[in-house]
């Protein structure tokens, strides 16, 4: 079984999140820009407001899957201290990093935020979307920075993931949530019949819309 896109996909995942439909008390959050048209179906299935959540891993340098941390929106930076001691790694290395990352943030921030201040996330039930769970990394570090917020709950929602990267995420999520997870998994591209780059002006677009009405995505 394949998703047909990621509308497609989000519409499929949306059904596993029934429970959390009508509720005052839940935001959907998209990882950009892959996250973000899962998550404006979920949203309008939901009929929960919509946003995206920036962050940016903070990879070991020489090593940038291995995260040493995240930033994230809001100016939250959370440092796994015990990994960096551990690997010897200087603070200037990792503030080095820290400044590229923040760049990058920051222009994504201007861009599909406009600056806009995250919405309000404490003692909320946020459901964190991305298009796929592979190593689970981006994911992981954007549970650790969103528990900066203090929301009530935190539910990852993914259409497809590898079994073993869903099972760790429990560990740090509330809630784990897939549609699917195949085994062997490869890769998250693999279970999708189009799965196209999305651009930053439909991040834009969906974003915008999704924030005060229900999301029509057009097909």
């Amino acid at each position: 079984m394949r998703f047909l896109n990621r509308s497609d996909a989000g519409r499929q995942l949306a059904h596993k999140l029934g429970a959390f439909a009508h509720r005052s008390d839940v935001v959907v959050l998209a990882l950009p820009r892959g996250g973000v048209p899962v998550a404006a179906e979920v949203a309008r299935e939901l009929n929960a407001p919509l946003d995206v959540f920036l962050v940016r891993k903070l990879g070991v340098p020489g090593y940038s899957e291995l995260a040493m941390g995240a930033i994230a929106s809001g100016d939250v930076r959370v440092l796994s201290d015990d990994l960096i001691d551990q690997l010897g790694i200087p603070r200037s290395a990792v503030e080095q990093v820290a400044m590229r990352e923040q760049l990058e943030l920051d222009r994504r921030d201007r861009l599909y935020r406009g600056g806009r201040q995250l919405p309000e996330l404490r003692d909320k039930t946020v459901i964190l979307v991305d298009d796929g769970l592979a190593t689970g990394a981006t994911m992981e570090a954007a549970i650790l920075a969103l528990r900066q917020y203090q929301p009530a709950r935190v539910i990852v929602a993914a259409p497809v993931g590898a079994v073993e990267t869903c099972r760790r995420l429990k560990e740090l999520a509330d809630d784990v949530i897939c549609a699917m997870t195949p085994e062997p998994f490869q890769a998250v591209g693999l279970w999708y019949e189009r799965f196209d780059q999305t651009s930053d002006e439909e991040v834009i677009a969906l974003v915008r819309q999704g924030r005060t009405t229900p999301v029509s995505i057009p097909q």
